[in-house]
C-alpha cells in the first residue's frame, strides 16, 4: 500500500504540473508559435518542473516527520510526473489534432528553419543537414502516435530525474 501522504501529494502536484504544462503550451500557442523553438522557453519549463518537484519532495518529507526513504521520494515524484505527463499529452493531442491541426505544420516548419540555422552555425555538412530535414519532415511529432511516443521519452527522462531527486531528498540513516 502506498502511504496516503505520498499518494495525495503525488496526485496534487501531478495535477499542478499538468495544469502548469497546459498553461505554458497555451501561452506559447497564443503569443507566438516560434516560441516552441526557443531554447530559453525550454529552460524556463525545466526550471518550473524542477521547482515543483523540490517543493513536492520538501512538503512530503515534512509531512512524514522529516523522514523520506529513497523509495517514498521516488514514488511521490513519479506519481506526480506521470500525472503531469498524462494531462500534458492529452491537452497536446486535443490542441494539435482537433482544435488547430495547422499549428503543428507551422511548428514543424519553424523547427526545420531553427535546426538548419543551428546546424549551419556548427558547420555541419549539407548531407547531415539534409538528412535531419528529411527525418523531421517524415515524422509528425504532434500526431497522436507521435505525442504518445514522445510521452514515453518524457517518462524515461522523468524516471532518471526522479531517481536523482530521490537520492538527494532521501533521509540519511540515523546513527545510534
Amino acid at each position: 500500500m502506498i502511504n496516503e501522504i505520498i499518494k495525495r501529494n503525488g496526485i496534487s502536484y501531478g495535477i499542478i504540473t499538468g495544469i502548469g504544462s497546459v498553461l505554458i503550451t497555451t501561452l506559447i500557442y497564443i503569443i507566438d508559435l516560434e516560441l516552441f523553438t526557443a531554447w530559453w522557453i525550454s529552460l524556463l519549463s525545466i526550471s518550473f518542473y524542477l521547482i515543483i518537484a523540490i517543493v513536492l519532495l520538501n512538503k512530503t518529507k515534512k509531512e512524514l516527520n522529516n523522514f523520506l526513504s529513497f523509495k517514498d521520494a521516488f514514488t511521490t515524484y513519479f506519481i506526480s510526473a506521470l500525472i503531469g505527463i498524462i494531462i500534458s499529452v492529452i491537452f497536446n493531442i486535443i490542441l494539435f489534432n482537433y482544435i488547430d491541426p495547422s499549428a503543428k505544420d507551422a511548428i514543424k516548419e519553424l523547427t526545420i528553419k531553427y535546426m538548419i540555422n543551428a546546424m549551419q552555425k556548427f558547420n555541419a555538412p549539407s548531407s547531415t543537414i539534409n538528412e535531419a530535414i528529411k527525418n523531421l519532415q517524415e515524422n509528425d511529432q504532434f500526431s497522436i502516435s507521435g505525442l504518445l511516443k514522445g510521452s514515453l521519452s518524457y517518462i524515461v527522462f522523468s524516471t532518471i530525474f526522479g531517481l536523482i531527486l530521490a537520492a538527494f531528498f532521501k533521509s540519511k540513516p540515523s546513527q545510534a
